[in-house]
């Protein structure tokens, strides 16, 4: 027997930024990833021989 009241009905709107709360450790570790291949691809295409050298 159910003594508690069913409360479950229409659910509140929620803010935008609710709605993406969950989402923002996935688009903290993708920029993340973003910058750290973009560091190494900037270190591995940069030639670091001064122009006077050349």
């Amino acid at each position: 027997m159910h003594t508690e009241p069913h409360t479950e009905g229409h659910h509140k709107p929620r803010h935008l930024a609710e709605k993406f709360e969950g989402m923002i450790g996935v688009v903290m570790i993708a920029a993340i990833v973003l910058l750290a291949v973009g560091m190494v691809y900037g270190i591995m295409t940069t030639d670091s021989t001064p122009a006077w050298m050349r």
